[in-house]
């Protein structure tokens, strides 16, 4: 197997289905060497066959991770440091969004559910395998949302009012806030790590929010059907953004109108993002939760 990726080690979080899976199946088809960190191992070996039922020589290592766990992203990043193998493409994909239930969850560690699974774990994660990924001048692709440059940042925890769109966007926004920030501090410490932001658009072939999808009327879901991309599709835009040899920080987005589908294209990253105000606070945030949480 040959192609552009030949050789390099891929990590894809979220990879055990729809647009993740999609990510991780086209790197597979270049020659990357796929690491799938998975919270169902059911799912993840489920994953790997469906990868190698279309690419029969694909290498593929399924591994354990829950981002709503800090102890096994904490697991995770330590494995793979001892191993001191690089890893050259990581792709932050992996998220939740609880679409039709109306209760505020909590990690075990007191911590809200979106914020946990869609940014802090992330974060814990890039910051162990840092070395990891400077040493190979990795190149990072963040998976944000549509709802991201939307969400609100004076109630991360939504202690005060919880709803799981509110919580979602919030939870993606503050994920976009790092991302750009770490765009920042590689090209300013001349890391040579090629972190770029993106969004697949809208995406109806996934499982994300089953039970708001079980709830809406038929002609709503024909509608969103028809506005949306395939997962295949929506995988375009991460692509995109592992490829690209853009200054850091650039935003990959889908080209149709309202950036609900389409082939990707490139576009400054939202000013929801790039206040390093906003960032300072965020990262702040990020590290004393992270802190409480390894205490916990």
């Amino acid at each position: 197997m040959s192609g552009r990726w030949t050789g390099k080690r891929a990590l894809v979080t979220g990879a055990s289905n729809g647009v993740g899976l999609e990510i991780a199946r086209s790197l597979a088809e270049e020659g990357a060497r796929l690491i799938l960190p998975v919270r169902s191992r059911l799912r993840g070996d489920a994953a790997a066959r469906s990868i190698l039922a279309s690419v029969p020589d694909a290498e593929i290592d399924v591994r354990d991770l829950d981002l709503a766990r800090p102890e096994t992203v904490t697991a995770l990043a330590m494995e793979l440091r001892a191993e001191g193998e690089a890893v050259d493409l990581y792709v932050m994909n992996a998220g939740v969004v609880l679409l039709g239930d109306a209760e505020r969850h909590l990690t075990e560690q007191g911590i809200e559910l979106h914020l946990q699974t869609n940014f802090l774990g992330h974060y814990a994660l890039t910051l162990l395998l840092l070395p990891l990924l400077r040493r190979s001048r990795a190149r990072i692709a963040v998976q944000l949302s549509l709802a991201a440059p939307h969400g609100r940042l004076d109630d991360l925890q939504s202690e005060r009012r919880y709803h799981p769109l509110r919580a979602y966007a919030a939870s993606k926004r503050a994920l976009g806030i790092y991302a750009y920030a770490l765009a920042q501090s590689s090209v300013a410490g001349i890391w040579g790590v090629n972190v770029q932001l993106c969004h697949p658009g809208v995406v109806p072939g996934t499982g994300i929010a089953a039970d708001a999808r079980k709830r809406a009327p038929a002609a709503t879901s024909r509608f969103v059907e028809r506005l949306g991309s395939t997962p295949r599709q929506a995988a375009e835009t991460a692509l995109a953004a592992l490829a690209s040899d853009a200054v850091p920080g650039q935003y990959y987005v889908p080209s149709a109108a309202f950036e609900l589908s389409g082939s990707p294209r490139e576009r400054p990253a939202p000013n929801a993002f790039t206040d390093p105000r906003e960032a300072d606070r965020i990262l702040e945030m990020a590290e004393s939760l992270a802190i409480a949480s390894r205490c916990t």
